[in-house]
């Protein structure tokens, strides 16, 4: 059996299981071993009810005395028990498990693992998971991984599905020599793959995980650095008109430019007259004035007959873009066609837009990666524009440059990261920084409280709510998911309906809705028909909301720091004062002084920097600063040091030009299997 081998192949993998796999993306062998874990559990050592304290995730030895109640409501069924007495008692409750009343019986000894909580003055414990004693005393103390899962799929049927496929590939899994790991200290690979799956400790997890990532950047850094050896050879064929009008745009505008904008938009105008074809990323912080800038560069390829592409990673915020350049025409008095597309356009809207992309020399063309399908043909197409960066893997950026004769490329990324870092990851780019803010924006005041909190908080929402603002609360999961304490949007939903009223309305979001329902919820929101919305981190990059004036993120020290920026430049957004509340669940020290970062600090670039510093060898579970560069394991902050390293070597294989004769030695056949034929699942460590 080797990696191209159908996953069906494995022992207990049936159509249905099959199936449910190829919808996470996995049809192979090589498929499933790189279906990394999203996190891993430890579990403790067991302890009595005496020996709980709020806030950590425990493992607790009792007896039940009596069967658990059911209690149904509205919208679910809630099964609750207690066990323990009087003062030492503990409620447990769990959500949607009434089956847990048949099977529960008085006097019962188990063993409850989850998460500690103050819950109406009682200690509590919400969606225990029930082990026997005789299975809690085979995981006690291991790493245990926990796997990305969609509907249907189980923790422990990828755990076996691995293990299957680890003892069945017989072929060689080694690219690297000897020589090169053992400069960069690396192991094997095979070791490496069965290490990030099932770790015998804690040490053989780091050892593996820094070899997935080495691997990550490196080819991630071949692959820009062969884009920049294309693209420096490309001569820039366009030209553009004079730009009185830009002035005369810029003047008419209801506020000022920032010098940050300015600067940037000369270096923009420069590149575009300059010898070859632009290839630029504007850094901008959270809130920093990107889309003006985008705008008066596309407008400048329309003033010159030239089409422009502007490329949102969500439907929701291209529709912005659309609504805001219609604004602006008006405003500066501008007659430019604007084309939308959409996957959710309508068959005839389609066909309107791929009409007039053919036919209309200088449209300016706003949409999602509807832009750069099969369909969609460009007349005369000179800037391509892609919004948040990161959002976008290599491919699909250079997809959208393949529509057109070598079009220039402007890249806009709200994603803060420090300059060292910036020039590696961005080697075929060249940079320009936004640091600045609008001076009429108020700056964010920022808190950061434990669990015991949220009964103010949601009071203060509520406050808030009721002087016609709104509020987001994020939370780091989807649904309550197996052996993980954290937070999920859809329990909390009905969590926050209870604590706040029917008088205001609360919904959810999250990434495994259907497109038109994330849309049609964002919208609601936007026009203020929904005042709290419980969101996972699909938000981050998401349409503006100035009525937004409350940021509650559960779990906060779960995040990278630079992420919770991002979640935050969410409001701040209007003239009225705007609040962050972090919730952090986790009694470290170390947390605390990661959020105190963000607490004192609203300036995302600072907050990198401090990101770099506070992160240690072992902090990769759980703070993977998710969607960063499309990469699957690897995390920018968390190993700067592995990018540095890789990108070293990495230029040392380009000049010795040793990347072709490695891409066509047949034993490299693996790497190009893994690395090379498809975007990878993020595992969100």
């Amino acid at each position: 059996m080797n990696l191209d081998s159908s996953i069906r192949e494995l022992k207990g993998i049936g159509a249905k299981t099959e199936n449910v796999l190829q919808k996470a993306g996995v049809y192979t062998i090589g498929d499933i071993l790189l279906y990394f874990p999203r996190d891993y559990i430890q579990y403790p050592k067991r302890k009595s009810i005496e020996e709980l304290q709020e806030g950590e995730t425990a493992a607790v030895v009792v007896r039940f005395l009596s069967a658990p109640k059911v209690i149904n409501t509205k919208s679910m069924s809630v099964t609750t028990a207690f066990v323990g007495q009087n003062q030492t008692a503990l409620q447990l409750v769990w959500f949607r498990m009434p089956f847990l009343k048949n099977t529960i019986k008085p006097g019962q000894q188990s063993i409850l693992f989850g998460k500690v909580i103050i819950k109406s003055n009682r200690l509590t414990m919400e969606q225990p998971v029930i082990y026997s004693p005789d299975q809690y005393a085979l995981l006690e103390n291991l790493l245990m991984p926990l796997y990305p899962l969609i509907s249907g799929l189980k923790n422990a049927i990828l755990q076996k599905t691995v293990g299957q496929a680890l003892e069945a590939v017989t072929e060689n899994m080694e690219f690297f020599s000897e020589e090169m790991r053992n400069r960069n200290k690396l192991t094997g690979f095979h070791k490496a793959i069965h290490g990030i799956h099932f770790p015998e400790n804690e040490d053989e997890l780091i050892e593996a995980r820094r070899r997935i990532v080495f691997d990550e950047f490196f080819f991630f850094l071949i692959r820009i650095r062969q884009q920049r050896q294309f693209m420096e050879k490309m001569k820039n064929p366009y030209s553009f008109a004079e730009e009185t009008w830009m002035h005369e745009a810029i003047a008419k505008l209801p506020f000022s430019l920032t010098n940050a904008q300015l600067k940037t938009l000369n270096d923009i105008k420069q590149d575009m007259n300059g010898a070859h074809i632009m290839q630029r990323l504007v850094q901008g912080d959270v809130g920093s004035g990107k889309t003006i800038v985008a705008f008066l560069a596309m407008a400048h390829a329309s003033k010159s007959g030239y089409q422009s592409a502007i490329m949102a990673p969500t439907e929701v915020l291209a529709k912005q873009h659309l609504e805001t350049f219609r604004q602006y025409c008006v405003l500066f008095q501008l007659d430019i066609p604007l084309v939308f597309l959409t996957g959710s356009c309508t068959a005839k809207q389609k066909r309107e837009a791929y009409e007039k992309m053919e036919k209309v020399p200088n449209a300016m063309v706003i949409g999602t990666n509807a832009l750069i399908q099969e369909k969609a043909i460009y007349q005369n197409l000179a800037l391509v524009v892609t919004d948040e960066q990161h959002r976008f893997g290599v491919r699909q950026r250079e997809t959208l440059s393949d529509k057109g004769l070598n079009p220039h490329i402007l890249v806009m990324s709200a994603t803060p990261i420090p300059r060292t870092l910036a020039i590696i990851l961005y080697g075929d780019l060249d940079i320009s920084v936004m640091n600045e803010l609008p001076a009429k924006r108020l700056p964010i005041k920022n808190c950061v409280v434990k669990t015991n909190f949220r009964t103010k908080a949601y009071q203060f929402i509520k406050d808030e709510v009721l002087q016609k603002h709104q509020a987001y609360i994020i939370c780091p999961l989807v649904e309550e998911t197996e052996n993980s304490d954290k937070e999920n949007v859809i329990d909390y939903c009905e969590k926050v309906r209870e604590a706040i009223g029917d008088s205001v309305v609360v919904e959810y979001l999250h990434g495994k809705m259907k497109s038109n329902e994330k849309t049609d919820i964002m919208e609601r929101f936007a026009a203020n028909e929904i005042q709290v919305l419980v969101s996972t981190t699909v938000v981050e990059v998401g349409v503006n909301v100035p009525n937004a004036t409350v940021m509650m993120i559960e779990d906060a020290q779960g995040f990278g720091l630079a992420q919770l920026h991002q979640l935050r430049g969410r409001v701040g957004r209007g003239e009225s004062q705007s609040y962050c509340i972090m919730i952090n669940s986790s009694k470290s020290k170390e947390s605390q002084k990661r959020l105190d970062v963000l607490n004192k600090s609203n300036d995302g670039f600072f907050i990198a920097s401090q990101d770099l510093k506070l992160r240690g060898p072992g902090d990769f579970f759980g703070i993977r600063q998710s969607g960063d560069m499309q990469f699957q394991v690897a995390d920018i902050y968390q190993d700067a040091q592995v990018l540095q390293a890789a990108s070293i070597e990495c230029a040392m294989f380009m000049e010795d030009n040793r990347f072709e004769a490695f891409i066509k030695d047949p034993k490299n056949e693996l790497i190009k299997k893994l690395y090379f034929h498809k975007e990878l699942p993020k595992a969100n460590l």
